[in-house]
Parts: C-alpha cells; sequence; structure tokens
C-alpha cells in the first residue's frame, strides 16, 4: 500500500470499461483498494480486477444498477463488509442518447434520467451516510455542460444536475473533511463516445480542443486520481473541466 494514500477504499461506479475502469487502475496503482462496480459487464469487471491483483493491487467487483437505490444501498453494504468502509466515492456510471429535445421519446429521458442523475443520488445519499470521515467524493459530469451542442439537451441536463448537487453537497459536507467535486471530461476516445460516429465526425471533434486531439481514459483518470489523493485536499466543491480546452 502506498503510504502517501490518504484514503484506503474507492468504490468506483460503472468502472467495468472506458473511463471508468481506467479510473480505476489508476487508483489501485496510486495504492487505493478498489471496488469495481458494474451494472452487466460481469466478465469485463473480473478481467479488470484480475488484471488490478496481477500488477499488486486489491480489487473487488461488485454488481448493481446505480438507478436501484436498494442495489446501491447493498454495494456499500458488501464494500463495508470486505474492507471495513469506503473512504471514496468516483461516480462515473452513465449513459448518453442523444436527439433533438423535440425528437427525444420518454424512454431517452427517463433512462438517462434514472442513471445519470437519479443513479448519481443514490451513491451520494449512500455516502453522506456512510463514507468515512477525510474520504473525497469525485462525480463525473461532462464538458457538454457549456457546449450545449444540439441533441445533447437531456443527457446535458442530467449532468448539469450532478454538477449542482456537487455544489450544494459540498456545504452539507461542512464539519467531516469530506470534499466533493466533479470532473467534467471533453470528447474521450471511449466507446461511449465513438460508436455510432462517422470518422470525419470524429476527427473534426478531435481538432476542436487547442491541444488538438481527443482525450484519452487516462488523461480523465489522472485528474480524478488529484481529487482523490493528498495534492487534492484543498480543492472542495468545484467543476474541473478536463477536456483539453476545448471549452
Amino acid at each position: 500500500m502506498n503510504n502517501k494514500t490518504q484514503h484506503t477504499v474507492a468504490l468506483v461506479t460503472g468502472a467495468s470499461r472506458g473511463i471508468g475502469a481506467a479510473i480505476a487502475q489508476r487508483l489501485a496503482r496510486d495504492g487505493f483498494t478498489v471496488v469495481i462496480n458494474y451494472a452487466g459487464s460481469a466478465a469485463e469487471a473480473e478481467a479488470l480486477a484480475n488484471r488490478i491483483e496481477a500488477a499488486g493491487g486489491r480489487a473487488l467487483t461488485a454488481q448493481a444498477d446505480v438507478a436501484d437505490s436498494a442495489a446501491v444501498a447493498r454495494m456499500f453494504d458488501a464494500a463495508e463488509a470486505a474492507f471495513g468502509g469506503v473512504d471514496v466515492l468516483v461516480n462515473n456510471a452513465g449513459i448518453m442518447k442523444l436527439a433533438p429535445l423535440a425528437e427525444s421519446d420518454d424512454a431517452l429521458f427517463d433512462r438517462q434520467v434514472a442513471i445519470n442523475l437519479k443513479g448519481s443520488f443514490n451513491t451520494l445519499r449512500e455516502a453522506g451516510r456512510r463514507l468515512r470521515n477525510g474520504g473525497r467524493i469525485v462525480n463525473l459530469s461532462s464538458s457538454v455542460v457549456g457546449l450545449y451542442q444540439p441533441g445533447y439537451a437531456v443527457y446535458a441536463a442530467t449532468k448539469a444536475g450532478v454538477e449542482a448537487m456537487t455544489h450544494v453537497m459540498a456545504k452539507e459536507l461542512r464539519g467531516r473533511n469530506i470534499t466533493i467535486n466533479t470532473v467534467a471530461p471533453g470528447p474521450t476516445a471511449t466507446a461511449l463516445f465513438l460508436d455510432g460516429k462517422p470518422q470525419e465526425v470524429v476527427e473534426r471533434l478531435a481538432k476542436l480542443a487547442p491541444l488538438e486531439r481527443l482525450g484519452q481514459p487516462e488523461d480523465i483518470a489522472a485528474a480524478v486520481a488529484f481529487l482523490a489523493g493528498p495534492d487534492g485536499a484543498w480543492i472542495n466543491g468545484q467543476t474541473l473541466r478536463a477536456n483539453g480546452g476545448i471549452i
């Protein structure tokens, strides 16, 4: 265990792939014991846990649909039973379905709200009750909050809600020495972002940032690791846009 790591147990939601998997691997490398939450990708979650263990880290997988408050409570129960408690929560689980607002059906709205907004609410509520004093919470938003492109109305609304909860909860956690912040990635090379986009669209989006590339999952994991680690102790109630300068 890295003796520089102040907090020991990190629960990362939606951690079986993409940005979540990169976050789990980075935190494990930094010395955290990692709880890898997944909804349906059991094989990917187990493979990630095996890679972390093989590299000398500690990891546990925990199935839960974050939209289900009872499942979230059971996930915290499992982490407490295995490791005695939770010190860091990373709210990474999310989905993105795009359509103009006037063409967005109820299913598109309801599922994104259930996972992105209610899912974050469910885990934040448990963390507010159960996170050990001195802990850290890192929520994942998106730089679409600020860019506000056509087609992103519902997705951006859910992420704006996550940012609002972050700012409010920072004040509600007074007296417990728990920080809560949000990381808002820009275009990042994950399946969630790349699926369904023609190559020319991907290339155009990659050129939007002054650094002229897409973010990589490891770029986002580095920002999360900063906020979860000892160097992030004085950052609280903030949204960090990790997007290469796109906005």
